[in-house]
């Protein structure tokens, strides 16, 4: 077979490229003929407007095209219209002498290029559409199945057709079957809003008082409120948190762009956001980037949420900075996404585990580190506040000013560190494996005022054990005050040090060195500054050290400090124990089960080998077996 071919050549003479307002974007090329064409492509609702009128040809073709379209957005393909028009050497040399000023121009560059591509881009003869399936990436049905299970409420902003979006959204499993679709396709401002008081009336909910609600409510912190936004394609979709009682969990908002820019710009905000917040998904079609950053900027402004934004190209760039995180993908759409976001990520499955695993980590480190460094420090000034009032606010002092500096830059800074990125309450598999436990973040449970006060009267407790005990069981001797000074700062940092213990879940190598190598480096430290001649605290720890009464102070210290502690966590966890609780519960016992297995594997894999190894010839012949 003999195969002939002819290879032309097309001379490109200008580009006009896509924006949000235009929706579309243009090239004009010189064909070998040496006509001039301009050949334009867009969304369907921009280009239906800007064809020749009255042609009998672009009448069929256009009614040819809308049906293919409507076939195409049901399948879930992503839809483009294109069309063409001959330049006349008028048209041409116009636009190409507006075209040079535009594209130099120092002021106002993108609204002359809009208008040199207006100029051209009229009466154009329908060419007809395309139809490009856009895969979903691998691992999105299941990374917004769990985010919702997590208590996350996920919004798709997206520029396709409202069909194509239906599709996609039961594709990813965000839309389901059995969902009452509630669709706003309004043409006026009027006619939105009588479409959103319908809807309001006929699903019975109330219109908000236009303040601003918090999700943070200890009562209604497990519901939370609505969150973000998502992207133009399959594989972004966003996400967001959320705070408001769900009025039914099975409907489903579906609002086009054009309805937007009425209700956004207009007195219905209000509505909109009371009918959002009362769907379990919220679907937006045909929408502008500007229109994107409009949505979460609703949801900001009304709610204390944190919202979460993900997408991959420059139309979501305004999105992702309105958000309060802005998460892009990195992938064929360019890394405009990836430049303006917080994180960064190849796929959007990565989502899951950046949310549900390190999100929850995160949380809890921070939660308990707030709480604890705040233990810390008001321990040790609480306990020298004591010693004040004892002196009558006098000007004298216990410690060295060495010792105070050293106590949070030395002492007790190193454990907090560590434990602050290497701590984990559970595994990664338990946390992907039952996404409702990220709900402890939406509940506050590691850091709230509740547990606040209840740690400083821990704290309280602990600074008057540390001060009162030393001082009861020295009242009789004579020791001066520089030696009581040193048995409270070492007393002070091995409370601390036990008190951070009791909280860690997680044991390595490193923790155990920064913890237990933190009392060691204070001992080492006070021996140092105890033997340097011009300090008033010279020699003290020498003659402590050699007492039995200063070390059995120090653990008489130890277990009144930390006794109500221990029995107020072993009776919370027995009585009230909370869902991280149960799960890290049954992990371990998950652990123990799989050691005893192994173990037991180990023992017959043992006895089958020495079986095979014994030689039972002479036993059988003896027996007569056969």
């Amino acid at each position: 077979m003999i195969i002939f071919y002819v290879q032309y050549r097309f001379d490109v003479l200008g580009l006009h490229e896509f924006d949000s307002i235009r929706k579309r974007m243009s090239v004009v090329v010189r064909f070998p003929d040496n006509s001039v064409k301009v050949l334009v492509k867009g969304a369907d609702n921009s280009m239906f407007g800007i064809l020749a009128k009255d042609s009998e040809r672009n009448d069929l073709v256009r009614h040819a095209t809308e049906s293919h379209l409507t076939e195409y957005s049901a399948q879930g393909l992503r839809t483009l219209v294109v069309a063409a028009r001959d330049l006349t050497d008028a048209e041409l040399e116009q636009w190409q002498r507006m075209y040079e000023d535009a594209s130099t121009s120092l002021a106002d560059r993108a609204q002359k290029l809009r208008q040199t591509a207006l100029l051209i881009e009229s009466n154009l003869n329908l060419l007809g559409a395309t139809g490009i399936e856009d895969k979903l990436q691998d691992g999105v049905p299941e990374a917004i199945e769990a985010l919702r299970q997590a208590g996350i409420k996920v919004w798709v902003l997206t520029g396709d057709k409202q069909e194509t979006a239906i599709s996609i959204g039961l594709s990813c499993k965000l839309l389901s079957t059995d969902m009452q679709q509630i669709i706003i396709n309004g043409n006026s401002e009027e006619e939105c809003k009588n479409l959103l008081a319908a809807e309001k009336a006929k699903y019975g909910l109330k219109s908000s008082d236009g303040k601003k609600n918090s999700s943070k409510s200890k009562e209604n912190t497990e519901n939370n409120h609505l969150e973000i936004p998502n992207d133009t394609k399959y594989s972004n979709v966003p996400e967001g948190c959320s705070g408001k009682d769900e009025v039914n969990a099975s409907l489903a908002l579906i609002i086009d762009g054009n309805s937007l820019v009425y209700i956004l710009e207009k007195d219905l905000e209000t509505d909109l956001f009371d009918l959002a917040t009362s769907c379990q998904v919220v679907l937006c079609c045909r929408v502008a980037p500007l229109q994107k950053a409009g949505i979460v900027d609703l949801i900001k402004s009304r709610t204390d949420d944190m919202t979460l934004a993900i997408g991959d190209g420059a139309n979501d760039v305004s999105m992702i900075q309105m958000a309060d995180v802005g998460v892009g993908i990195c992938g064929q759409e360019g890394r405009q996404a990836v430049m303006a976001s917080d994180f960064a990520m190849g796929q959007f499955r990565f989502l899951k585990r950046l949310l549900l695993v390190h999100g929850h980590w995160n949380y809890q480190r921070v939660g308990y580190l707030i709480l604890y460094n705040f233990y810390r420090n008001a321990v040790f000034v609480l306990m020298l506040f004591w010693y004040i009032l004892c002196t009558a606010f006098s000007t004298t002092s216990a410690l060295t000013d060495w010792s105070s500096v050293f106590y949070s830059v030395i002492y007790t800074s190193v454990p907090t560190i560590f434990v602050g990125i290497l701590d984990k309450d559970l595994s990664h598999r338990t946390l992907l494996q039952y996404p409702k436990l990220y709900g402890a973040g939406h509940r506050q449970e590691a850091y709230n005022m509740h547990l606040f006060w209840i740690t400083m009267c821990d704290t309280l407790w602990q600074s008057l054990v540390l001060f009162y005990i030393p001082l009861y069981v020295y009242k009789e001797s004579t020791i001066d005050i520089w030696s009581m000074g040193s048995l409270w700062t070492l007393a002070v940092v091995i409370l601390v040090s036990i008190h951070l213990a009791m909280d860690i879940q997680r044991w390595i190598f490193v923790t155990h060195a920064a913890v237990w190598g933190s009392i060691v480096i204070t001992y080492a430290c006070m021996v140092v500054l105890d033997s340097v001649p011009i300090l008033p605290n010279y020699w003290t720890i020498y003659n402590l050290a050699k007492s039995p009464t200063y070390w059995l102070t120090i653990l008489l210290i130890i277990i009144v400090a930390l006794l109500p502690r221990f029995l107020f966590k072993a009776v919370h966890q027995h009585f009230w124990p909370s869902d991280i609780q149960i799960a890290r519960e049954a992990e371990m016992a998950f652990h123990e089960f799989m050691l005893d297995m192994a173990l037991r594997r180990h023992l017959v894999v043992k006895f089958c080998d020495e079986f095979q190894k014994a030689d039972f010839a002479p036993v059988i012949e003896r027996n007569g077996w056969h």
